[in-house]
């Protein structure tokens, strides 16, 4: 069996190295190393990059499409795990669970964006309701976000994970005040909102989990008239999806107290959707792991899905 040939640009950042980590035991993968000197040689990372079946870029925007721009061998395969590419055309989305396109376009795509954390978890959402006509595009969406600390980077953890860290660290703390989110773009662009949402984020401490919650009032949702309704169109939407599990209606009675915890998906790479709510107003929560579903773990997903094998292969479901 040929071995596909992977290079990882940007090996040592979080994301990188659990895509790395993820590649363990894997027999169809020959992975193409550099040297710790030569991380940032550009003639270097050219050559491994053209000598790659498929090269993953965990790097900032910047140097991710300085990446792109090194590619000479028309057969090679990208997957952006940055921001830089999210909503470029000529890039498929790397959201398969969104529809039979997307997944095709993946498959057969020579550039994949992998989507963002929070933008996975809110997409999840509100895709589904506006692509099916429950939810009118000019909707004025608002959403926000609790999350580890590792969505910050090496920066971020050495910074909690410091002995001698602010006191201000020992709290959740809401961030992007200015509505200026790098994720806001795709979760407009990919949804088909007329507008970008009323983000807010906040992290917290833990290493890694998070949950995106979207309230809706019901009287503005087509077609759909309650609750059990609603958690009934989401089981149909994703029917058949192993990364995706829709809960039952009122399942998040069953959790402690009756709460949805940030770390409950830490270490798995699939994504729970609960609802909960009355006749009046629903809250839709998406739980899952911002270094998995929502970041290597999806970029894992979207490989196995180019190369054509099982697509958990590797992964934690």
């Amino acid at each position: 069996m040929k071995k596909a040939k992977i290079f990882i640009d940007g090996s040592e950042g979080t994301t990188g190295l659990r895509i790395h980590e993820r590649f363990a035991g894997r027999d169809d993968i020959e992975l193409l190393t550099i040297s710790g000197e030569l991380r940032k040689d550009r003639d270097e990372r050219a050559r491994l990059i053209n000598q790659s079946d498929i090269t993953f870029l965990c790097l900032p925007d910047e140097a991710a499409k300085e990446s792109v721009a090194l590619v000479e061998n028309e057969q090679v395969r990208i997957i952006d795990t940055s921001t830089a590419h999210r909503i470029d055309a000529g890039w498929a989305y790397g959201f398969p669970e969104l529809s039979k396109a997307h997944r095709k376009q993946i498959k057969e795509g020579k550039r994949v964006a992998v989507p963002g954390c929070h933008a996975t978890g809110f997409i999840s959402l509100v895709y589904p309701l506006v692509s099916s006509g429950i939810l009118a595009p000019d909707y004025p969406v608002s959403a926000f976000s609790l999350t580890g600390y590792s969505g910050g980077g090496k920066k971020m953890i050495a910074q909690y994970e410091d002995i001698k860290r602010p006191g201000e660290c020992d709290a959740p703390r809401e961030y992007a005040l200015s509505q200026q989110h790098k994720h806001l773009k795709e979760m407009k662009a990919v949804t088909g909102l007329a507008r970008e949402p009323l983000f807010s984020p906040i992290v917290a401490d833990y290493y890694s989990g998070m949950v995106v919650t979207l309230p809706i009032y019901m009287e503005y949702l087509r077609k759909i008239s309650s609750p059990e309704e609603l958690c009934s169109f989401f089981e149909e939407f994703y029917a058949g999806e192993a990364f995706v599990k829709v809960m039952p209606f009122g399942a998040e009675s069953e959790l402690t107290g009756t709460m949805i915890a940030g770390n409950g998906c830490s270490g798995w790479d699939g994504l729970k959707i609960y609802i909960s709510g009355n006749k009046d107003r629903v809250v839709l929560n998406a739980q899952f792991d911002n270094l998995g579903k929502g970041a290597s773990g999806a970029a894992i997903q979207c490989l196995n899905i180019m190369l054509g094998c099982e697509e958990s292969k590797g992964l934690n479901l």
